[in-house]
């Protein structure tokens, strides 16, 4: 069963996490992306704690209505702010203990980070949909579609970005979840996190805290596997298939014909399969 609890990590920042598995059993810490929230992973929280897991997924800082310092001072979403608050809740509820990290998208971001911080602190990482920041830089420069399946970032640093994705009922976002696979009950669990402007405001102030400056980091020391859609819209296959040069670990690349850039919730079974089988090759 999947337990919602509201864990405040410092004062103010109380954040929604869905929560299953014995607190006892190693901890597999799963980030969203933007435009989704930790109900990106409902179906694989189950699934990870019926195999013996703690389960942990956040609607992360912006996105938890208890966790959302002003999105107009951008600095409060600084990447290494985003990133504390994963480390914090790690620290919590698996203290002194290794974990697994997965991502998605900006979580995915977030996760490339901490493994190149971090690595000896993680066990395994999974990626869905962001390829190694390396790799990305690389396919922006030689890959002529790369940089059309990325202009939504420029489009989100404009000033009228929260209007544009809510206007009609949240059309653009609802048009392109239906474009990319989720379901529509999960579009609307999404929604009802991020459907209202001060949680779409902070979502996209994580964009406006960045701006286009993507910080550099190493190849990553840590068991990776990425999972990519071959009909994700943002990511292409030069992106994808690169990210195999920046890895200096074991390393699995799967690819998903068929699916777009939210594979947890267009195919959650199948989702939930690979990542079991990742972490039961890399123990805790």
């Amino acid at each position: 069963m999947v337990e919602t609890q509201r864990i405040e990590l410092s004062p103010g920042m109380v954040f929604d996490v869905s929560v299953a598995g014995d607190p006892a059993a190693p901890l597999v810490l799963l980030l969203h992306g933007f435009a989704v929230s930790r109900h990106l992973f409902d179906a694989q929280l189950p699934a990870l704690a019926a195999a013996g897991y703690l389960a942990v997924a956040p609607s992360q800082r912006g996105y938890s209505a208890g966790a959302r310092p002003d999105p107009m001072v951008f600095a409060n979403y600084d990447i290494d702010l985003l990133i504390g608050d994963a480390m914090a809740l790690a620290a919590r509820l698996s203290p002194g203990r290794r974990f697994h990290l997965v991502g998605h998208d900006w979580g995915g971001s977030l996760s490339w980070d901490i493994a190149s911080q971090w690595p000896e602190r993680l066990a395994s990482l999974t990626m869905f949909s962001r390829p190694h920041p390396l790799a990305f830089a690389r396919a922006l420069k030689e890959d002529p579609g790369q940089a059309g399946r990325s202009r939504h970032h420029q489009a989100f640093l404009k000033p009228d970005a929260v209007e544009t994705v809510l206007a009609e009922d949240a059309k653009w976002l609802r048009v392109r979840h239906a474009a990319q696979g989720i379901p529509p009950a999960q579009t609307e669990k999404h929604l009802s996190v991020i459907g209202n402007p001060q949680a779409m405001a902070a979502a996209l102030a994580w964009y406006r805290a960045r701006g286009v400056v993507h910080r550099p980091i190493g190849p990553t020391q840590v068991p990776t596997m990425f999972i990519w859609g071959n009909a994700d819209d943002t990511v292409g296959r030069m992106a994808a298939e690169g990210t195999a040069d920046f890895i200096a670990a074991d390393y699995r690349f799967v690819e998903l014909d068929g699916v777009g850039h939210y594979a947890p919730d267009q195919q959650p079974e199948t989702s939930a399969r690979l990542l079991l089988e990742w972490l039961a090759g890399h123990p805790a």
